[in-house]
């Protein structure tokens, strides 16, 4: 699961040693990190944004991935698993960067301002 990645890079950036310190900075429960990291629950677009972006990571790696973990059916964790190979093949940032102006170019205040 990407959000252990997440968290356990996050815990190096900082120098951590237990999980509890990571949950004290998101202002959750040391439980729901415990939950997070089995999987029961997910860490929200937020709390990715923040790890992420302490640990010097990609804000768009990271939000991607998150999405791919998230997927309930058997066929969108297929579909996920096909992009998230593309992407890292090619290169995250790149394809991220061409995300990010799809998702622009299709946001409705966007058309508008065009």
């Amino acid at each position: 699961m990407y959000a252990n990645q997440l968290l356990d890079a996050y815990k190096e950036a900082k120098n951590y040693i237990q999980d509890k310190q990571i949950a004290h900075d998101l202002g959750i429960s040391k439980q729901k990190i415990s939950n997070i990291r089995s999987g029961v629950r997910q860490l929200t677009d937020s709390e990715a944004i923040f790890l992420a972006e302490s640990a010097n990571i990609d804000v768009h790696e990271a939000l991607i991935f998150l999405a791919a973990d998230k997927a309930k059916s058997f066929k969108a964790q297929r579909i996920w698993q096909d992009i998230t190979a593309k992407l890292k093949s090619q290169g995250i940032k790149g394809l991220a960067l061409g995300m990010t102006g799809f998702v622009a170019l299709n946001h409705p205040q966007v058309k508008y301002a065009l």
